[in-house]
């Protein structure tokens, strides 16, 4: 079985980071998420869809120092439900997010993206070749 959810959206709240009773780190936020579609009538239609997201330990750590609202990021984590009973005993639900990994898409600073996995990087600079070497003695 598999339980497995990878999104990318942008956080629509600062990240709020508590710790349990047993000193645990806890981070919290929603990120959105977006699907676009032409309607039947050719206008472009949209729809943003809410993710409660919940992040734990270093990680949650990570994600309260460096992230914030309006941020692009990679979460990918499992899908869990949890049930409690309110102060007043009706009984809740809530959908949410446990965030494995996460990766920033952005800087934090200026919002411009970073480079994508895999991107290419500027070659070193070539180091000058010994004096008295050509290429001619480069044996490939």
């Amino acid at each position: 079985m598999v339980n497995k959810v990878i999104l990318v959206g942008r956080l629509g709240k600062d990240p709020e980071m508590r710790y349990t009773s047993g000193g645990a780190p806890v981070t919290n936020f929603s990120l959105a998420t977006n699907e676009s579609w032409k309607g039947q009538n050719g206008e472009r239609q949209e729809r943003t869809e809410w993710h409660n997201i919940v992040v734990w330990n270093k990680l949650a750590e990570t994600c309260s120092q460096y992230l914030s609202k309006g941020k692009l990021v990679y979460i990918e984590g499992r899908i869990q439900t949890r049930e409690w009973d309110d102060k007043d005993g009706n009984k809740r639900r809530t959908t949410e997010i446990v965030a494995s990994d996460m990766k920033m898409l952005e800087r934090k600073s200026d919002g411009a993206p970073m480079a994508e996995a895999g991107a290419e990087r500027p070659a070193p600079a070539a180091k000058p070749m010994e004096p008295g070497i050509t290429d001619d003695d480069i044996p490939f």
